[in-house]
């Protein structure tokens, strides 16, 4: 399994509004190197949610449901979408801040290339994570 993570702006989609729906086509994915992340993930692997810009904090836990296929908001075939479903709210939310004052998450995708809005998490990374939400 591997780990990823996905941003959002709540004012546009937030944890909130996956958790009412139960599951969501990510689409609208346009960077390259995000877009090959996207076809990377694998059914069941694990995605931290991000609120990006209003909050800056790691907010939740989804999984992967449905592997990469046709972005349905464009008729480029290069660009592809993959539905996410939520698995759980984290007992408390991990902010940018946080992350960054965190030496072991010096290398951490989100730290480094911060606008990247799907992004790979080492498995070291995803563990500290979890450590600093209160889920360890």
């Amino acid at each position: 399994m591997a780990y990823w993570l996905v941003k959002s702006e709540p004012s546009a989609y937030s944890w909130d509004d996956l958790v009412k729906e139960k599951q969501t086509c990510w689409s609208g994915v346009r960077n390259y190197a995000a877009r090959g992340h996207l076809r990377n993930m694998k059914k069941g692997d694990e995605v931290f949610f991000y609120h990006s810009n209003e909050g800056t904090d790691i907010v939740g836990i989804a999984k992967i449901v449905k592997e990469a296929y046709q972005d349905p908001t464009t008729d480029d075939d290069r660009r592809v979408a993959v539905d996410l479903s939520p698995v759980k709210r984290l007992k408390k939310p991990v902010t940018l801040e946080i992350l960054k004052k965190d030496k072991r998450l010096a290398n951490m995708a989100l730290i480094r290339i911060g606008r990247l809005s799907c992004q790979p998490v080492t498995g070291a990374e995803w563990e500290v994570v979890l450590e600093l939400a209160g889920e360890k």
